[in-house]
């Protein structure tokens, strides 16, 4: 167990986190040459062409002697549940930072993360053969964060540059694993994924006790039970042992064909002889926000039913269920962690089993207080209970007439801007837009700062993070945390086209916003709906009131171009025959709105 040593590397996206464990893999000898590629261990395809790190892995490293457990996690804050979990299996973090753009808000948030469980945290300053790079300035940054000086590693996982002396430093200053073998087995899950032959693969660190094959598990939060059927070691790719000991990271076989029975962060145990506490930081993790997902081709409905089935068992963290739009047909509500994570499975849905899909704009789950009514549908009465008279709702398609509402409560988010002091006060001015509570100013550096603010998820989830990178020059980087309820002005915004509503366009909008918004909308339709051979009005309604109107003129024949002199009642004639019959046309025509409409009107607050 002393030469075991279990750790993870964490930063802000895109400073290098994968291409340095593809080089500690090489340089211990992990990988034959021959097998090594880019991107290792990133097996989706999706990952390698963005560059990014959407699951957590984990490999087993034998190097002089020692274990060498590595755990490359995610970096974009959608994920950052991924990496909560993935340091509870860890003794020590590399703390990555690229030297050629400093601290970021997520390098802050992890640090701060991995301090607060104890972690002993490994400085790594990366790119270090890059012109443009500052070592200097980027440590003395991390001494900032970290409130102590730590000497930092330089390295260049791209060249290989200082990786030896960083793998005897992790060998020395990381502690091994404090465990207790004779204790009862408890072993955390940091991740599973799903086999199509074998089942459920459960990743675990064990803690105590051991775990071996023809031993019965038991999932202490769901009080699951199963035959473990193998147990053996990730090196990347999977070699079967005898058993997996205290100390030890490695993965569970147990037949298990449903993947939302085990829940990544709950704890194994023997079900003959089991532990009394479960190990600490449990939480499900439940989505943030909601978007609905629809086939262009409504036949392709059923096809579009198998994908989510199939995607979900690898990617358990969405949930989904039916639903029916007036205008869109039937599709799906989904529940994500983010808003890269609604464009990760929109095209993984498109990409893994050829579908083109609508996907509404998102937004926040709301807790709603109202007076039932027997009027009321029955889904709005069969909405899940908040507490306190309280209705969770996530769709504004069930949201209650106006008039019976009493309150609306909404999400609000604890966001950490890290950014270049000029251009501080466009932040501020934009956080300021977006309703948001100023807690704090901290200095990073001499020229960078970190703006600590409350604000409204829903603001988030529009189109902040473009509006961040455009008054920044693309400097900042933002992290959040979701924080509580609180009550707000929030209005549902129906948009009406000939006099009916289309549910698939509403939007739960602040009032203070209704009126800009609604003609924005409204603006937008009339461009891409097109005119008619009757007169269309388009109209924004909030609270029973319309607040913003366009009309889309009709088509007209030119009914008078056949007469060339004559008396002016004989044009007024024909030109109120015209007028009756486009009055009847109106009062029985239906508009089609295309679907391009829909799918402009979705990128509308871009």
């Amino acid at each position: 167990m002393k030469k075991i040593r279990n750790f993870s590397i964490v930063a802000h996206i895109d400073h290098g986190k994968t291409t340095l464990s593809d080089r500690i893999l090489e340089d211990t000898g992990a990988v034959p040459k021959r097998k090594m590629q880019a991107q290792l261990l990133d097996a989706m395809d999706l990952e390698r062409e963005r560059g990014i790190t959407i699951k957590a892995k984990a490999v087993r490293i034998n190097y002089k002697d020692y274990i060498l457990n590595l755990i490359d996690t995610p970096g974009h804050v959608d994920f950052s549940y991924e990496v909560a979990r993935s340091l509870r299996a860890c003794e020590g973090v590399l703390l990555l930072v690229d030297a050629s753009q400093g601290v970021e808000a997520q390098t802050v948030a992890h640090a701060h993360l991995a301090q607060s469980l104890g972690l002993k945290i490994i400085p790594v300053i990366n790119k270090v053969d890059l012109n443009q790079s500052d070592a200097d300035i980027t440590e003395e940054q991390i001494w900032e964060v970290l409130k102590e000086p730590v000497l930092a590693e330089r390295v260049s996982a791209k060249t290989g540059l200082g990786i030896e002396h960083l793998i005897d430093r992790i060998i020395t200053d990381l502690p091994a694993p404090v465990c207790d073998i004779k204790a009862k087995t408890r072993a955390l899950i940091f991740d599973s994924f799903y086999d199509p032959f074998r089942g459920v693969i459960i990743y675990v660190r064990m803690v105590d006790g051991v775990l071996k094959a023809g031993d019965t598990l038991k999932l202490m939060a769901s009080g699951f039970t199963s035959k473990i059927e193998e147990v053996g070691f990730m090196t990347p790719k999977l070699q079967k042992s005898d058993k997996l000991e205290a100390g030890e990271v490695g993965y569970v076989i147990a037949g298990i064909k449903d993947i939302h029975q085990v829940q990544v962060g709950d704890t194994v145990t023997v079900a003959s002889a089991p532990a009394e506490n479960a190990l600490p930081g449990y939480t499900d993790a439940k989505p943030v926000v909601f978007a609905s997902i629809f086939p262009v081709e409504t036949t392709d409905y059923p096809l579009l039913r198998t994908a989510l089935e199939k995607l979900n068992l690898s990617d358990s963290s969405f949930s989904y269920q039916s639903e029916t739009s007036k205008a869109l047909g039937f599709g799906f509500r989904l529940g994500f962690m983010g808003l890269l994570h609604i464009e990760i499975v929109k095209e993984r849905l498109e990409r893994e089993f050829n579908l083109s899909l609508i996907a509404t704009s998102p937004n926040v789950i709301y807790q709603v207080k109202f007076t039932p009514r027997k009027t009321h549908p029955q889904e709005l009465l069969a909405l899940a209970d908040a507490g306190n008279g309280y209705k969770w709702i996530d769709n504004p398609a069930n949201f209650p007439p106006y008039g019976d509402i009493i309150d609306i409560k909404e999400p609000t988010i604890k966001i950490k801007i890290v950014v270049p002091i000029t251009y501080m006060d466009g932040v501020m001015t934009l956080l300021k837009e977006k309703r948001g509570q100023y807690i704090s100013l901290e200095n990073l550096s001499s020229d960078r700062v970190v703006i600590n603010y409350y604000m409204p998820m829903a603001e988030m989830v529009v189109d902040f993070y473009n509006k961040l990178k455009s008054v920044s020059k693309g400097y900042a980087s933002f992290d959040y945390e979701i924080s509580d309820y609180q009550s707000s002005d929030v209005v549902l915004m129906e948009i009406l086209i000939h006099g009916s509503p289309v549910d698939a366009l509403s939007v739960i909008t602040h009032k203070d916003k209704a009126v800009s918004r609604g003609r924005l909308l409204c603006e937008k339709l009339k461009e891409l709906i097109g005119r008619q051979q009757f007169e269309v009005a388009l109209q924004a309604r909030v609270n029973g009131k319309i607040v913003a109107r366009e009309t889309i003129p009709a088509y007209r024949k030119d009914v008078i171009a056949k007469c060339y002199g004559g008396d002016i009642t004989r044009k007024r004639k024909l030109l109120e025959k015209q007028k009756e019959g486009k009055k009847r046309m109106k009062s029985i025509g239906n508009v089609d709105i295309p679907q391009e409409a829909f799918i402009a009107m979705l990128k509308i607050e871009e």
